[in-house]
C-alpha cells in the first residue's frame, strides 16, 4: 500500500496444465497480459507478472474509498508436458521471491477445472507444489478458483449441488483451505461484472487474514 487511499494485492496462480490459469489471470487483471489458448501440451513455460489498471472506489477501508491495483503472477502448470517438477518449482520459487519477497503474497489461487473431478487419496501435484513453496502456512493463504463453471449450469447443477456431490478428495481440500473458493464463469458481455465479483470475494478472504501477507526471503 503506497498511501492510505491506495492498495495493491498480490496473487499467484497455481494449477494443472490447461486448467485455465492464464485465462483466469486475464480476467483478474481485466486485460490480455497472459497468453491463453487451447493446446495439446502445456502453454505457459515461464512465470510472468501482470498488473491491472487502478480500480477507483472499489472498496472502503477506515471510512475512506480505496483505489485498488491487482498484481497477478502466472505460473507454469504442473505436471508440465516439457518441464520437470524441479524446474517448475525452482522457476516459481525464484519468481515469488523476486516479485513478492518484500511486499508479500496475499493469496495463492489454486485453479481447478469445475468439469474435471478431483480424485485420489493424495494431494494433487499443484497442491503439493503450493505446500512445498508456501510452507506450513499454505492453508491460510490459499483459495480454490473453479474455472469452466459454465459446465455446471449446462449440466443443471447449482454451486451448492456441485459441492454436495463433490469427491471426498475435494471436500478435504476445501476443509483445509477453510472453504475459501470462487466459481468463475465466462459470460461474454458480463465478464467485467464477473471480474468484480471475483475480486470482491478475494478481498473477503484477504480481510479474513487481517490483510496479512506471506513473505519470501
Amino acid at each position: 500500500m503506497t498511501d492510505s487511499k491506495e492498495m495493491t494485492i498480490n496473487l499467484a496462480l497455481f494449477g494443472m496444465t490447461q486448467s485455465g490459469k492464464s485465462s483466469a489471470g486475464n480476467i483478474l487483471l481485466g486485460s490480455t497480459d497472459f497468453h491463453s489458448s487451447f493446446a495439446p501440451c502445456s502453454v505457459t513455460k515461464d512465470c510472468s507478472l501482470g498488473r491491472s489498471c487502478h480500480l477507483h472506489g472499489f472498496m472502503r477501508r477506515g471510512g475512506q474509498e480505496i483505489t485498488l491495483q491487482v498484481r497477478v503472477l502466472d505460473t507454469p502448470g504442473y505436471p508440465h508436458s516439457r518441464l520437470s517438477k524441479e524446474h517448475v518449482k525452482q522457476e516459481i520459487k525464484e519468481a515469488l521471491e523476486h516479485h513478492f519477497g518484500q511486499e508479500g503474497l496475499h493469496l495463492a489461487l489454486l485453479v481447478q477445472r469445475a468439469d474435471t473431478p478431483l480424485c485420489g487419496q493424495e494431494a494433487s501435484p499443484p497442491v503439493q507444489m503450493i505446500q512445498e513453496l508456501l510452507g506450513h502456512a499454505w492453508k491460510n493463504y490459499t483459495a480454490i478458483l473453479f474455472t469452466h463453471a459454465d459446465k455446471l449450469e449446462e449440466a443443471g447443477f447449482s454451486e451448492a449441488e456441485y459441492l454436495h456431490e463433490a469427491s471426498d478428495t475435494l471436500l478435504t481440500l476445501l476443509n483445509s483451505v477453510q472453504h475459501r473458493y470462487i466459481f468463475q464463469y465466462k459470460k461474454g458481455n458480463l465478464l467485467n461484472k464477473q471480474r468484480i465479483n471475483i475480486l470482491e470475494k478475494i478481498m473477503e478472504f484477504i480481510r479474513e487474514n487481517s490483510y496479512q501477507v506471506l513473505t519470501f526471503k
